[in-house]
């Protein structure tokens, strides 16, 4: 029964950094810490390194933290460093590999939910300044924008 809690709790710790991304993103990314988020919202090639890059070292640390604190006996904090690890895994993959095509992969992937993702993501691009910003989230989208997508394929 304890694999069931530990799953439990990789899916908890997953599911809640969404909900952490998303203030991160709205309140640091776009506050505090613009200087280093800014040059992802202003016209470049996606494929160099950017200043903003430097934020997958910064949410890693809680994961690593988690993965020390809980390692030598697999304890709670273990699965949640889990749970973080696979959601920024997530977030690679859909951010740099599918909306921003860092690497030529996922460039067919057509499905409902990821015309969805790529639309909030260009509604959250069209602004160039930390201020008016929308769509904060990465792995979920507003509900509006797969009703549209849905209705623009009919």
């Amino acid at each position: 029964m304890n694999w069931l809690l530990n799953i439990f709790t990789i899916a908890t710790a997953f599911i809640g950094m969404e909900a952490v991304a998303w203030l991160a993103h709205k309140y640091i990314m776009h506050g505090l810490l613009w200087n280093l988020h800014r040059d992802h919202h202003e016209p470049h090639d996606h494929r160099t390194f950017e200043k903003n890059d430097y934020f997958f070292v910064i949410f890693a640390l809680p994961a690593i933290i988690c993965f020390i604190i809980g390692f030598e006996n697999f304890s709670f904090p273990f699965w949640i460093g889990i749970g973080i690890t696979l959601y920024g895994a997530a977030y690679f993959f859909i951010h740099d590999l599918f909306i921003h095509q860092r690497l030529k992969v996922l460039r067919n992937a057509n499905s409902l939910y990821f015309r969805a993702i790529r639309k909030a993501h260009k509604i959250h691009h069209k602004h160039l300044g930390p201020e008016n910003g929308e769509c904060f989230g990465m792995l979920w989208a507003p509900i509006k924008y797969f009703k549209e997508v849905k209705k623009n394929e009919q």
